[in-house]
């Protein structure tokens, strides 16, 4: 088959076009998706994977981009070389990288994207001087420059501290496969072997992967077989004598996972003397990213190629508080067109998250996203839903995860208030509480809970509450018997989910200035003694000026730290230690019946 010459691609990607390109004595077998006219984004694979580890961020990609992806020789589609020894130098994988270059874009740079072995070749590809003027931006993931690599031991092992060591030590125990692969004859047997037969298994129940989208391929013995001379013809010598020219010549966006079973972040500390242009990114993951967090990646891939070829500078990661922990996670806000729901929805929008706001008040929902997107995500989405209709709710949880993909932060934000002695209260006013207090978060939990748990890459799930849920009152017994439900609920989720690495907190609000006080019904009087009592209550609370945004940093802190149960302003920080210690009290103060 001749050079460029194309064929249906048999697996990857769906509706992807194949072709073959020769380069030193190999052939590649590479897919193409999406339009030619548009800025080609190149994704290399890494070990012992094939080029359908990327097929979901690839289609993901394809909606904008000229999408490029190829088999490293030896693996996939692509042929080995002969011998395999010194067939698979970094000096030989450049060549392969040109000769697809060449093919899919000759007229215009590329925008290379690698994982693992592909972010391994890349650092190579875009600091030697030969692909200068080809390479326009470089995404790396879970894959160091073995001469970065090779000075940052170097550096520890010359100037040895406690922290150095440790460091060295930490690697070292995590690059034992490394070893394993330098072993004569063995690794091959292995993978052709029992490795091979389990290796899928293996890695789907490490990862809480499922099949899909032909990977792991059928190739994968043959594959591992033949990469482990990625290691042996380059690890050895690399580290030995790393390079000192090793800068990278295109903007370079690291993403780290912090999960990484076999690469430290501290690996990345001294990253920015090598790449000048370097803007970091890191997610709550393990190692397999392309398959766990392809709609993340693809966000931030299509924002740092978006920016770099419109010839702006590389957009600059999110440098707000928490950025570092939420920046690209997917969040998800109910009640989200005012109030603690927006400020919630902002607090995280600055930390760098994608936000997804919903509220049965569309247009509100709509300013919040578009708020949000100026105050630093990302991206930004509004979703219109009633949190009480389980059905509506049902579609959205689907949507959102065929959409954006799985929530990593969950806010079940959405309430109402409603104030009146129980026996002025209605059954239809117990319901409406209930529905949407009660039964929303109930919805939310079990929803996207589940395609939290399903995932099992972790996340959380913060619930709404009140002070109001341990501090009884002759006036508030739907409400506060609602909260109450709220904040059990949360302490039974918590016990159950903490196995599959799923955090869950209850949020407690005391007196906070929002729009509910207005909003809130009074039960056992008429419309004029409802609307006189919305704007005292509403007063009160104005005059009491505690800022929503303290309850939503509040709900980010709780993210970080994994709380349980707290109680935000000082009446509710105050009224929780009552409830603990001095129960009868309380009970005397929720005799008094407050005045409007």
């Amino acid at each position: 088959m001749s050079e460029g010459e194309e064929v249906k691609a048999s697996v990857g990607p769906a509706g992807a076009r194949e072709r073959r390109v020769r380069a030193d004595g190999v052939e590649l077998c590479v897919a193409e998706l999406g339009d030619p006219q548009q800025p080609t984004v190149l994704l290399v694979h890494g070990y012992p994977d094939s080029k359908e580890v990327w097929s979901e961020v690839a289609a993901h990609l394809a909606e904008r981009f000229h999408v490029v992806l190829y088999d490293v020789r030896g693996h996939g589609g692509s042929t080995a070389p002969r011998p395999l020894r010194g067939g698979f130098t970094l000096e030989k994988l450049t060549d392969d990288f040109l000769a697809v270059v060449d093919a899919v874009s000759p007229d215009r740079p590329v925008h290379l994207v690698g994982h693992d072995w592909g972010s391994v070749q890349g650092w190579e590809f875009v600091t030697v001087e030969r692909t200068e003027g080809r390479i326009a931006s470089f995404t790396s993931m879970s894959g160091p420059s073995l001469d970065h690599l090779g000075h940052w031991i170097k550096r520890r092992t010359k100037s040895p501290t406690p922290r150095r060591l440790g460091q060295l030590l930490n690697q070292g125990v995590r690059s034992w496969y490394i070893y394993a692969l330098h072993t004569p004859g063995l690794p091959e047997i292995a993978w052709r072997g029992p490795l091979g037969k389990r290796w899928p298994g293996m890695v789907q129940r490490a990862e809480k992967l499922s099949p899909s989208g032909g990977y792991p391929s059928r190739s994968l013995p043959e594959d591992a077989a033949h990469g482990v001379w990625l290691y042996r013809d380059n690890v050895r010598p690399r580290l030995a004598e790393p390079r000192d020219d090793a800068y990278a010549h295109a903007p370079v966006q690291l993403i780290t996972p912090l999960g990484d079973a076999f690469l430290s972040e501290r690996l990345y500390d001294e990253l920015d003397q090598w790449a000048p242009r370097l803007i970091r990114r890191t997610l709550p993951a393990k190692h397999w990213i392309p398959r766990t967090r392809p709609h993340q990646l693809a966000a931030w891939i299509t924002e740092f190629v978006t920016a770099t070829d419109g010839g702006r500078p590389a957009p600059a990661a999110a440098t707000g508080k928490y950025a570092d922990r939420f920046g690209g996670q997917l969040v998800l806000v109910t009640g989200a067109a005012g109030g603690i729901g927006r400020a919630t929805a902002f607090a995280f929008a600055e930390a760098g998250a994608r936000v997804i706001a919903v509220d049965r008040d569309a247009e509100g929902a709509a300013r919040t996203a578009e708020l949000s997107r100026l105050i630093g995500a990302p991206e930004a989405w509004a979703e219109t839903v009633d949190v009480s209709d389980e059905q509506a709710m049902e579609k959205l949880s689907e949507k959102v995860a065929a959409e954006y993909g799985v929530v990593d932060v969950l806010v079940n934000n959405a309430g109402i208030g409603l104030s009146g002695s129980f026996l002025d209260t209605t059954p239809e006013d117990w319901r409406k509480v209930l529905d949407v207090n009660l039964w929303g978060v109930i919805h939310g939990c079990r929803l996207f809970g589940r395609q939290m748990a399903e995932r099992g890459q972790g996340g959380h799930i913060v619930n709404t509450a009140s002070a109001a849920a341990y501090l009884p009152s002759r006036t508030l017994p739907a409400y506060s018997t609602s909260k109450a439900a709220v904040l059990m609920l949360s302490e039974c989720l918590r016990a159950e989910l903490v196995g599959k690495g799923i955090g869950v907190s209850a949020i407690c609000p005391g007196i906070v200035n929002t729009n509910i006080t207005s909003t809130a019904r009074f039960a056992g009087v008429d419309a004029a003694e409802e609307k006189r009592r919305q704007r005292n209550a509403a007063r009160l609370y104005g005059l009491r000026n505690y800022p929503p945004e303290k309850v939503a940093d509040a709900v980010l802190r709780a993210v970080v730290r994994n709380q349980a149960v707290v109680p935000v302003t000082p009446e509710a920080r105050g009224g929780r230690l009552m409830a603990r210690f001095t129960p009868r009290a309380l009970r005397a103060f929720a005799r008094l019946e407050p005045r409007l």
